[in-house]
């Protein structure tokens, strides 16, 4: 069931469930995007460096937020538009296998002047398995103020 602006206040956390990184989403994302990088594409290459092994494509772990995201139900029907990515950040390598869930925290939430929708800015925070934050940053979002019909 979706929230609307009046739903929402600063300082509700969501957890997202989890999702398992695997060789075929790396591989899909690089033919669609054309981000073919040996970093995360070519096994031998990637034992040659950093990390001794491919790494996720960065944009792959930031789109994955709002894909989990929306299996919580939290926005699904009430979010109108992203308004914008900011201060994102890659703050630990992501690896095939690895599994990851998304933290939401509202920041803060306002009307619009036409009063049918509202802002809300949100925190959001990638974790792998083991807890570590390997993506943080701002991806705000409009949403109506209650449902639409």
């Amino acid at each position: 069931m979706p929230l609307y602006l009046d739903d929402l206040q600063a300082g509700q956390i969501f957890v997202t469930p989890g999702r398992t990184i695997t060789e075929a989403d790396v591989m899909s994302f690089a033919a669609w995007t054309n981000d073919n990088n040996q970093v995360h594409t070519d096994v031998e290459f990637a034992k040659n460096t950093r990390y001794g092994q491919r790494i996720v494509h960065g944009m792959l772990g930031a789109s994955l937020c709002l894909g989990l995201i929306a299996r919580t139900g939290v926005f699904e029907g009430s979010a109108v538009a992203l308004l914008g990515i900011d201060q994102w950040q890659f703050t630990a390598p992501v690896f095939i296998g690895d599994t990851l869930t998304c933290t939401v925290e509202i920041l803060s939430t306002r009307a619009t002047s036409s009063g049918k929708y509202g802002i809300v800015e949100r925190q959001l925070t990638l974790r792998n398995q083991h807890g570590e934050t390997v993506q943080t940053g701002r991806m705000d979002v409009m949403v109506t103020t209650g449902p639409v019909g």
